[in-house]
């Protein structure tokens, strides 16, 4: 049976971002005069998740498995056909595979915080290269296919899955790409809101804490895996 301690690993900033989503949550339903439950709660799921990304947290693939499952039916719903399948033939799975792959790599075996890696300089142009190529070879795909915004729908696809194997390899390069992600997603579900779409407000404003937590997470990020990086160079040293 797994067990950790000190599960609470948030600071003042995640504080803000959780609650800022949960009040923008209640403040959008009294405008509105109804609750949108699923948008709602989508919403929160996610941004707790991706808070507890940022902190290295475990606990966060809990959240992610909620998140997931509703942003694809809710993406669906939207017709964003790319963003309901990747959600919930990729996302879904991946929080598992995530789950069982940071329980073995966790600072000591009841800590919910993760060891966190970096790059070296040839992987990280090797990244670089890959993901432009990809995203290149993806826009003219879909160009072939018709879609209205090959570019955009390529690049948070491609950039997305990338990511979030790298998420799962625990690399701290993974937050490069996702503040990419999550810029690009914030435009595609504005444009989405001003045609209408269900849901599609809440979306806007859990991609606006997205993109702010993942700045946050590269941060974040940097300090633990340089200390990882450390860890690993005084155990050569002994």
């Amino acid at each position: 049976m797994v067990h950790f301690k000190k599960i609470n690993t948030l600071r003042p900033f995640d504080w803000i971002l959780i609650i800022g989503i949960v009040s923008v949550n209640l403040i959008y339903s009294v405008m509105e005069g109804e609750l949108d439950f699923i948008g709602s709660i989508a919403a929160v799921s996610g941004v707790v998740c991706v808070v507890l990304v940022a902190r290295g947290n475990i606990l966060n693939y809990l959240f992610g498995i909620i998140n997931v499952s509703l942003y694809a039916w809710i993406a669906y719903k939207a017709a964003l056909y790319g963003d309901a399948v990747l959600n919930a033939f990729y996302y879904f799975p991946m929080q598992f595979i995530g789950w069982y792959s940071w329980l073995g790599k966790r600072k000591d075996v009841e800590s919910v915080t993760v060891k966190a890696r970096r790059m070296k300089t040839k992987e990280r142009l090797l990244l670089v290269l890959f993901s432009v190529v990809t995203v290149a070879a993806g826009a003219l795909v879909l160009t072939y296919f018709k879609d209205p915004q090959p570019l955009k729908d390529s690049a948070t696809t491609i950039l997305s899955v990338t990511a979030m194997f790298l998420m799962v390899r625990r690399f701290m390069e993974q937050w490069v790409l996702w503040v990419l992600v999550n810029i690009i997603s914030v435009v595609m579900w504005s444009i989405t809101l001003f045609q209408g779409g269900e849901h599609s407000a809440l979306m806007v404003i859990m991609w606006i804490f997205y993109l702010a937590n993942s700045i946050n997470g590269w941060i974040t990020w940097v300090r633990l895996s340089r200390s990882t990086q450390k860890e690993s160079e005084l155990h050569v040293n002994l």
